[in-house]
């Protein structure tokens, strides 16, 4: 038997992410400063964290009903009611999963196959692609414009639907362009699917690194509410990365759907986490406005620091990257990248990684501290300058 030769080939055509490979880079090099993963660089809070040790002491570490603990389902209800105007039943109308990531494999496995099609604006997560090839589904991709602040619009949309079309996923705010939506712009969306057989997959596990006006949530528009799903989590906005803890909100019988493939697939999420995700909805608000507050000032310095390089950049209003065209350098995102780590130890990551549209730019995170942006900015500019 010939192994290769039993993998499924549509298993086989989704690439890697095209984001390990410079992570592997970095783990041969010393003194590098990472502009490139897209984690907080903040610890959990210590309440939070204190809620899962109590948990662990406390010997709660059976399974959890595969849903989830209800307390925990009724404590997101309650937040998403009070911070977006989304009101879920929590018992049957949200579903926790490991990460938002599960939450959009088990979507899209639930939705989608072979002949459908899955809409995606393009740069983005790069998970979407790869959970749809994994279904068989055909990614449909709308390559955003910088002119545009990478904002989806009505008529790419329109464009874009198909009678195969059985999915459209909205994220934002966005990673890596960090662009929003408001109100408006997603109103104009609404207007476009609202009459439509096609599911809305809206990823908003940035929602709470909004800096300017509020985030709004596509399903918040009632003629939407119900053939919208919406992900979300605690990796981001409470620093909770590695607890591993994500949630999806929808219509029963999607949510129903989802759950049986978590019931086969994971069973349930952690129970540890569980218990802290509770604590964090309850207490950690102030903690959140803090992180956010912070990523803002951060924001500022590298949105300077890049355009001082000579570098073009829309304002991100969102999520916690910058974008920068880097055109002007006469290097392509790739060669880009692998020239500013190796000659200046600074590593971003190549636009490329999100969508062939990436091209020409690069994404760096500002989840990290100022220090190390005001030293990765300078090294830019030393790396800019030696170009000619």
């Amino acid at each position: 038997m010939i192994m290769k030769d039993m993998i499924l080939d549509r298993i086989k055509k989704v690439p890697p992410s095209g984001i390990r490979k410079y992570f592997d880079l970095i783990n041969e090099m010393k003194d590098v400063i990472s502009l490139g993963v897209g984690e907080p660089d903040f610890i959990t809070p210590w309440n939070i964290r204190e809620a899962g040790i109590y948990s662990l002491e406390n010997g709660h570490t059976q399974y959890s009903s595969n849903a989830g603990f209800i307390e925990l389902r009724e404590e997101i209800s309650r937040y998403l009611s009070r911070k977006f105007s989304l009101e879920y039943n929590p018992v049957d109308e949200i579903l926790v999963t490991v990460g938002g990531s599960e939450g959009i494999d088990a979507a899209l496995r639930a939705l989608v196959g072979p002949g459908d099609e899955v809409i995606i604006p393009e740069p983005s997560f790069v998970a979407y692609k790869g959970c749809t090839g994994f279904t068989g589904a055909t990614a449909v991709t709308i390559p955003l414009k910088q002119e545009n602040q990478f904002k989806l619009t009505a008529q790419e949309l329109e464009n874009a639907i198909t009678p195969k079309t059985k999915v459209v996923i909205i994220p934002f705010p966005n990673n890596p362009t960090g662009a929003i939506m408001s109100r408006e712009d997603l109103y104009q969306l609404v207007k476009v699917l609202k009459d439509k057989n096609i599911v809305v997959l809206s990823d908003e596990i940035y929602c709470e690194l909004t800096y300017e006006g509020s985030h709004t949530s596509i399903a918040s528009f009632p003629e939407m509410r119900e053939q919208t799903v919406v992900i979300n989590g605690f990796s981001k906005s409470f620093a909770m990365t590695g607890w591993r803890l994500g949630y999806a909100c929808g219509h029963r019988d999607l949510i129903n759907e989802m759950k049986k493939i978590h019931q086969y697939g994971i069973m349930c999420a952690p129970t540890t986490a569980q218990d802290a995700a509770i604590e964090a909805l309850q207490n950690s608000e102030e903690d959140v406005a803090m992180m956010a507050k912070e990523y803002n000032r951060r924001r500022r310095v590298m949105l300077d620091g890049f355009r001082k390089s000579g570098y073009s950049s829309f304002e991100p209003k969102g999520a916690f990257y910058v974008f920068p065209n880097i055109k002007s350098s006469g290097l392509g995102s790739d060669e880009f990248c692998e020239r500013l780590l190796l000659e200046q130890k600074v590593l971003v990551v190549p636009g490329t990684a999100f969508g062939e549209c990436g091209e020409g730019y690069v994404r760096a995170c500002y989840a990290s501290s100022m220090e190390n942006i005001m030293e990765a900015m300078k090294r830019i500019r030393i790396f800019t300058d030696s170009l000619g």
